[in-house]
């Protein structure tokens, strides 16, 4: 049987053959008379692999990271969401190391344009647990028999009064022993760590090829969508939604990931 960094490299080697190469994040290169608020779009969509690999520092960390909590959290007979899927980075990571029999994972997303591309990926691969691509608000989404939720870089683009909600809904929806990742930008209360992160993050960017004028076109469209929380504000909603275990597991600069535990022993 192949071990997984084997398999990794096959699931690549066919999203390769089967796929074209991943387009370049040009959208910002040019000046942009006028910018409105961000929207996950066609544009975005077609160069959202690239885009996210080199804005988002550790971003592959965290997605390879998910597949293996996924193999140790999810359990027999439940089901596993991905709430703001996206193209399913995090969903096909999950599929790969499942090993719990009877399982299904339900992605969900708001963008036609992701949902449509979310599909074509998927079915690229092949794998024994089997994936339901939704194209919902996720707050429209019942979340029931859960042993696993992924928030990966969602939470922040949703209205700050809905995302207790929000997390209110995953904690009633999973089972005991059943875990929530909930991956975001941060801001901090510490002023000066804040604007050495924003600063070292900007770097990261700059290296990574892209111009002061893409930082800048893009941070205006985000400012008005992409609202960020610090640390202690996610943990003190999770643990008014109920978790009884909640802390940061991963971060590079001022991106991170928590992860949220509900008591009780798997089923």
């Amino acid at each position: 049987m192949p071990n997984r960094d084997t398999q990794s490299q096959n699931d690549a080697q066919r999203q390769h053959a089967g796929a074209t190469e991943p387009q370049r994040d040009s959208l910002f290169a040019a000046p942009i008379a006028k910018l409105g608020d961000w929207t996950f779009d066609e544009k975005v969509a077609e160069v959202f692999p690239d885009m996210i690999q080199r804005s988002v520092p550790g971003y592959s960390n965290i997605i390879s990271m998910i597949g293996m909590l996924a193999e140790r959290f999810v359990q027999p007979h439940s089901q596993i969401y991905d709430l703001g899927c996206s193209l399913g980075a995090a969903t096909l990571s999950m599929r790969r190391n499942i090993k719990a029999e009877g399982c299904k994972i339900i992605a969900v997303d708001n963008s036609p344009a992701m949902v449509e591309r979310c599909r074509r990926h998927l079915d690229a691969f092949r794998a024994e647990t089997p994936v339901d691509v939704v194209e919902s608000d996720i707050l429209d989404i019942k979340l029931e028999n859960a042993s696993m939720v992924v928030l990966n870089f969602t939470l922040q683009f949703l209205e700050p009064a809905d995302r207790q909600r929000l997390l209110n809904q995953v904690y009633q929806g999973l089972r005991p022993g059943g875990a929530l990742v909930l991956s975001e930008k941060f801001n901090f209360e510490d002023s000066d760590i804040g604007e050495l992160l924003f600063n070292m993050h900007h770097d990261f960017k700059r290296a990574n090829g892209y111009s002061e004028l893409e930082i800048s076109q893009k941070r205006s469209m985000l400012e008005n969508v992409m609202l960020t929380d610090s640390v202690e504000t996610h943990k003190q909603r999770l643990h008014q939604a109920g978790f009884e275990h909640a802390e940061v597991w991963f971060q590079c600069f001022n991106f991170g990931s928590l992860i949220a535990l509900k008591a009780g022993e798997a089923q």
